[in-house]
């Protein structure tokens, strides 16, 4: 999948696109029919591979029926069904029974989400490695350090690159602690049809959660709990790699000079100019996903009574967007750390030329406690650097 609209967007590969998310809808109907199968509810030979029904020349015919529907479970089930009665009539009868379009569009959902921020951990590792490494080759290498975009006390690039660490980790974090629940409830959450089908509710829709690998939940089809924390988990990875994409903007100025992108891009109109395309599209990343975070929490808001009307078909575009431009960010941002050029000598001239006002901090409290300052001292900032490269380490070390 491509999008010239959002170039890049080819690095976020098969994630969320409408193939893998008919797949996922598909497999959630599956991963149903042999639990009633299993229970005892449906017969043995109702149980059947979905997998190779759906063909190209269904997509007509599944777009005109998500259009009549408003979602795009009823017209998947219904050709299901149609491609199933003639040879699978058991199969045809009871696919999709005892649940709602609500509750396979959010699992599949889930699905989704939990393998799209597998592949953001993967990137988020890569970056993390490499940033470490960066911060530790420059722990000493000291810079003017600048507040309100003005010169104001040596520090050390060292440190710079830990603090850009410290938000990917605090990302990761973010990433780890999501969770994906199973949504099985019904027509309006109560598990009704799965009880007049002599089940358990809770039993079965624990197992069908945990055959799908995803957590075992009551139904939260007007809880949206799931998708806006998954959206501001996102929305962190991409603020972290705003910042390191920002500092880099400004410190490969050519009038500043102190880094510069690997490969830069060229320009349509001068040969010779090395554009920072990688940061220019993080940056551009980082100013859209907030809104579209954003998005699903008014939708969040917005939902009424046991299933919602119009909020919830809101988030599953808005979603898709967020999730891919997240996973396109995370792969250029990993080319970005890995490439990315440190001008030391220019770090060092910058420094050197602004000594007299990048010092009157220490030569004030020099004064004031009795003392000769001392020169460009900066301070903690290798304690700082360890300790965040550390914490990488144990982020991402096996467990024992």
């Amino acid at each position: 999948m491509s999008d010239d609209f959002w170039p890049g967007d080819h690095r976020a590969g098969d994630h969320f696109t409408q193939d893998t998310f008919r797949e996922a809808m598909t497999a959630v109907e599956v991963v149903w029919l042999a639990a009633l199968v299993r229970h005892g509810i449906a017969p043995a030979s109702a149980e059947v591979d979905l997998g190779d029904l759906l063909e190209p020349d269904h997509e007509d015919y599944l777009a005109e029926e998500t259009d009549a529907g408003g979602n795009p479970v009823i017209g998947l089930v219904s050709l299901l069904r149609s491609a199933l009665e003639d040879e699978e009539p058991d199969a045809a009868r009871w696919l999709h029974r005892g649940l709602t379009s609500q509750d396979v569009l959010d699992t599949a959902i889930m699905l989704m989400a939990q393998d799209a921020v597998g592949q953001l951990q993967s990137e988020i590792r890569g970056q993390a490695e490499r940033l470490a490494a960066l911060a530790m080759k420059h722990r000493g290498t000291v810079m003017v350090a600048r507040t309100l975009t003005q010169h104001a006390v040596p520090t050390t690039f060292g440190l710079k690159v830990a603090q850009w660490l410290t938000g990917v980790l605090d990302a990761y974090d973010g990433l780890a602690a999501l969770s994906f629940p199973v949504q099985i409830g019904g027509a309006a959450g109560t598990g009704a049809a799965v009880a007049e089908l002599g089940a358990d509710p809770t039993t079965l829709i624990a197992e069908v959660g945990q055959e799908l690998g995803l957590d075992p939940a009551v139904p939260w089809h007007t809880v949206r709990t799931p998708i806006t924390r998954l959206a501001d988990a996102l929305v962190a990875c991409t603020d972290a790699w705003g910042h390191l994409a920002s500092d880099v903007l400004i410190l490969s100025r050519p009038e500043i000079g102190e880094l510069s992108e690997g490969s830069g891009g060229g320009s349509s109109t001068m040969p010779d100019k090395h554009n920072p395309v990688l940061s220019v599209l993080i940056r551009r990343t980082a100013i859209t996903t907030p809104q579209l975070a954003a998005t699903l929490h008014l939708t969040a808001a917005l939902q009424v009574d046991e299933r919602a009307d119009g909020a919830w078909h809101a988030e599953w575009a808005t979603l898709r967007d967020l999730v891919r431009r997240t996973l396109v960010a995370a792969s250029h941002a990993f080319d970005l750390a890995a490439e990315l050029q440190v001008h030391t000598d220019r770090m060092t001239q910058t420094l050197g030329s602004a000594r007299g006002t990048v010092l009157a901090e220490q030569r004030t409290m020099a004064e004031l406690a009795g003392h000769t300052p001392m020169a460009a001292y900066v301070g903690e900032a290798g304690t700082f650097v360890d300790a965040a490269v550390d914490r990488a380490r144990r982020t991402f070390e096996a467990p024992a």
